[in-house]
């Protein structure tokens, strides 16, 4: 009878606390989000799956010497993961676009501008005595307006790692809703004649051009913001062995077996952070809130500052395609093009769109360098 009784307290069931048993729920929830409703499944699952293993009771797998717990040492605090997938996601991204019409980064730039303000409403809502966010939190915080996943997790495990689950998760999930977040704001702050804008086409980019612009971008940023050289290093260095053309299999490797390989074991050790005491706090729903803040002001100031630049410039640009400043590539500029179809069939707005998605994703590298090197 005593084995009995010892055997039934040595199991995971006897062990589990309620708190357990609710982020057992929600790994499951992220799961179900990837797998059925296709929600970033490159990430939610991995993500989901290390939610899991993480709140298993009476197992150490997410602490101490727990694998999970090893690959996030090992990939996270080095930010080792981050910078890989940034290596990746430049091998994979076209600047084409962006160089054929430069003025477009003026709105990649605008969208940014969610992530400050978040910033500052963390701080603000700490002040009123609502939340506890240190400057550190809160910017690590702010910088999920950018809706770039890898940027997130790299400025939260440099700034505030105890918040990284649920930055990773908020980030995430606001990437995978931006077709259901970004058309009412973008409908709301234009008006018909303005979505139905044709924009020209745009000119050719020649191959020299898409060489020698990742060395400037990285050389005239990374002297002003030494910060943001690691991720906008490994993004240029990225772009570069795709552009030059002479390390075919290095870009195919970068663009293929690396970036899932990385995806894999970033998932699981964002996952490890996902246990119980750590995210089943109130903070957590500040975190949340406030991320969905800051990725609708992003989308707003991206839209608004389109519509400034048409007070200026001879060759009228669609406001739409401001709102893909914000870093979510390319859904950001599908949404952006969907919109256009919707009020101008002859309206083709992809590759225009594709131009500020790009520079949104320059955009949160360079305001990720900014945060770290003026807050840590």
């Amino acid at each position: 009878m005593d084995q009995l009784l010892q055997l039934w307290q040595s199991t995971g069931l006897y062990q589990m606390h309620l708190d357990q048993f609710a982020m057992i729920c929600i790994g499951l929830t992220l799961l179900y989000l990837a797998i059925v409703k296709g929600f970033e499944p490159l990430l939610l699952v991995p993500i989901g799956f290390g939610g899991l293993l993480a709140n298993i009771p009476g197992v150490d797998i997410a602490v101490g010497d727990g694998i999970l717990h090893q690959f996030y040492a090992l990939g996270i605090e080095t930010g080792m993961f981050p910078l890989l997938i940034f290596m990746g996601v430049g091998a994979m991204t076209d600047f084409g676009p962006l160089l054929a019409n430069p003025k477009t980064l003026f709105l990649g730039a605008a969208a940014q501008f969610g992530i400050f303000a978040t910033l500052l409403g963390a701080l603000g809502l700490s002040e009123l005595g609502i939340f506890n966010f240190s400057v550190s939190e809160a910017a690590a915080i702010g910088i999920i307006g950018g809706a770039d996943g890898p940027t997130a997790i790299y400025v939260a495990g440099q700034l505030a790692p105890h918040l990284l689950g649920a930055i990773a998760v908020a980030a995430y999930s606001y990437m995978a809703l931006v077709p259901l977040i970004q058309p009412p704001i973008m409908r709301l702050l234009t008006t018909e004649a303005e979505r139905k804008i044709e924009m020209v086409q745009l000119r050719e980019v020649s191959q020299r051009e898409k060489i020698v612009f990742p060395l400037m971008l990285l050389l005239l940023v990374a002297l002003l913001v030494p910060s943001a050289a690691p991720l906008l290093g490994m993004f240029c260095f990225g772009n570069l062995m795709r552009e030059c053309g002479v390390v075919n299999r290095l870009s195919d490797t970068t663009q293929n077996a690396l970036i899932n390989i990385t995806t894999i074991f970033l998932g699981l050790a964002v996952g490890s952070k996902l246990r119980a005491e750590q995210f089943l706090v109130f903070e957590t729903l500040g975190i949340l809130l406030l991320g969905m803040v800051a990725f609708c002001i992003g989308t707003a100031t991206g839209v608004l500052m389109a519509k400034i630049m048409n007070r200026v410039v001879k060759q009228p640009i669609n406001p739409l395609i401001g709102a893909a400043g914000v870093s979510a590539v390319p859904m950001a500029a599908r949404v952006a093009s969907k919109l256009g179809l919707e009020a101008n069939p002859n309206n083709f707005l992809l590759m225009h769109a594709m131009g500020p998605n790009v520079a949104g994703v320059i955009g949160s590298a360079v305001a990720a360098g900014v945060l770290i090197q003026f807050v840590q």
